[in-house]
């Protein structure tokens, strides 16, 4: 049986003392060990140079890749809004991943060499307004179309690691179709209805969903309590997009920025075009533990084998926020799933094929 990869977690307002934890609970460097995920807090963001060329020097390993977020993910624990770090160390063979150098613009992805390459895990800078296109092209050249990822968050320093620490891009590793891995997603709302056609729409500003004031649509869909008083609904109510060609209904989330009583306008987001389609969603714990929990069984049905390792990427709006209590997100996958090494963090953004999601979590697990 294939041995679990090592991993580890600490927390600690002094990063050498959470970095010297880990290095205790990771014992013994296997010498297979080849790639290092490292996730910090946010805290912890202004020393990610340091930590990282502490593991590096500790480990001996010299390719890593990571980000900063909010929080960080371990099996079974979330820290949220503290300093900690996760890090786990896989063993793949070398001629089965590569680097992804820093991408910033989509031309930069033409001139890297993608021959081998079957599936990407990345993570990127949310200040990168070309991140989409980004995720699109790379999928493009992918021979299994699969991007991964999440992007960075953080009250300060955005940072991602892609063996030395980078901003301003997407940035990651690549994996031959020769790893075992399966890889699903999570959605954190649920429709209130059925989709709508936008049949008049402005940039983000729908005018009307077929052929009615967008605003009358909405009103209806949330209910009378609601559109009675629709700041109540800010961070309740969003929008769903349908995404094109999915066989599971997947379907992207935005916000809703704003309303006009008076012209019955709904902005949103997301730029929209008429012939566009939407639903109205809400945030439901109940219905987010439903998902996940599918989404859980599929994946498990998916890798036949033992689980080596896993990485999650969930929303920042997901985790005690979006659960009602800490830890019953990274819970129920360690309960549905077993006591696994999982590290991951919570992102601005999970990436999931060759989209940019939110409000998802994205678990990605190798055999």
């Amino acid at each position: 049986m294939t041995a679990p990869f090592k991993f580890a977690h600490a927390a600690h307002a002094d990063w050498t003392q959470a970095a010297q934890a880990c290095m205790n609970q990771l014992g013994a460097i296997p010498v297979s060990a080849t790639l290092g995920f490292l996730y910090v807090s946010d805290a912890l963001a202004g020393e990610l140079g340091a930590i990282l060329a502490f593991f590096r020097s500790a480990t001996a390993m010299p390719h890593w890749t990571g980000s900063v977020g909010v929080g960080v993910c371990a099996t079974g624990r979330e820290y949220l809004q503290e300093p900690a770090m996760v890090v786990m160390l896989a063993e793949f063979d070398p001629a089965d991943f590569s680097m992804l150098p820093l991408l910033q613009t989509p031309q930069d992805i033409d001139a890297h060499p993608l021959a081998d390459a079957y599936f990407a895990m990345v993570h990127g800078d949310p200040a990168n307004n070309r991140i989409q296109e980004l995720i699109e092209g790379l999928s493009a050249r992918l021979s299994s179309g699969f991007v991964v990822g999440g992007l960075s968050s953080s009250e300060g320093v955005c940072a991602q690691i892609s063996d030395g620490v980078v901003s301003g891009g997407l940035s990651g590793v690549l994996f031959s179709d020769r790893v075992p891995l399966a890889t699903r997603l999570t959605q954190g709302v649920s429709p209130l209805g059925p989709r709508h056609r936008v049949t008049a729409a402005n940039k983000n500003v729908i005018g009307s969903l077929d052929n009615r004031p967008a605003l009358d649509v909405m009103k209806e869909e949330i209910g009378e309590v609601l559109a009675r008083d629709l700041r109540r609904a800010a961070g309740y109510i969003y929008v769903g997009l349908p995404v094109s060609g999915s066989d599971t209904g997947d379907y992207v989330v935005r916000n809703i920025l704003g309303v006009d009583p008076q012209n019955h306008l709904v902005a949103i987001s997301e730029y929209i075009q008429p012939g566009d389609e939407l639903l109205f969603c809400r945030r439901d714990q109940q219905a987010a533990e439903d998902d996940l929990l599918r989404m859980l069984a599929a994946i498990r049905a998916q890798l036949n084998g033992p689980i080596r390792g896993g990485v999650y990427y969930s929303c920042l709006g997901r985790g005690q926020h979006m659960f009602g209590t800490p830890n019953r997100e990274l819970g129920l996958i360690r309960d549905t799933l077993g006591d696994f090494p999982l590290v991951g963090f919570f992102a601005n953004g999970e990436i999931s094929h060759n989209r940019l999601y939110g409000y998802t979590g994205v678990l990605t697990l190798f055999g």
